[in-house]
């Protein structure tokens, strides 16, 4: 486990986060934070507040299991397991996602640029009926 507080503090935040505490984004990000991901660029806070809030509507569990933590000065690098089950996709069985975070911390602690990589179509399209059908089959073809 790291031994960087602010680094905790935003790996712990995740694992608390759901859509009764976005709210409370101000206490790990900033206020121009700049937040991107295989499928949305954001930028600040409020909007990213609304982000997650819709994103965490349907979303039943999410967990994040965290293997790497690494920083040096602002930069940090994260790796994870994220486990969520949501209800329009997987017929609302857990799914299991890797992926990783690169992130920038300000001079306060709170993070300024929050960058995620993650394969978007096992967390997305695969649970798609009819795109996770042909994602599959197509993912068989190529293996």
């Amino acid at each position: 486990m790291s031994q960087d507080k602010a680094l905790e503090n935003f790996c712990a935040f995740f694992n608390k986060l759901d859509n009764t505490c976005t709210e409370k984004l101000y206490e790990v990000y900033t206020e121009d934070i700049v937040f991107s991901d295989p499928l949305h660029r954001i930028e600040g806070q409020r909007a990213l507040q609304r982000y997650f809030a819709a994103m965490y509507e349907n979303v039943e569990h999410c967990q994040f299991v965290y293997h790497t933590r690494q920083r040096q000065g602002s930069q940090a690098f994260v790796t994870w397991t994220m486990t969520f089950a949501h209800s329009r996709l997987a017929g609302g069985r857990p799914i299991e996602v890797d992926g990783c975070s690169a992130l920038t911390f300000a001079d306060d602690g709170r993070v300024s640029l929050h960058r995620d990589y993650f394969d978007a179509g096992a967390m997305l399209y695969e649970h798609l009926p009819l795109m996770g059908r042909v994602i599959r089959w197509l993912k068989q073809r190529l293996d």
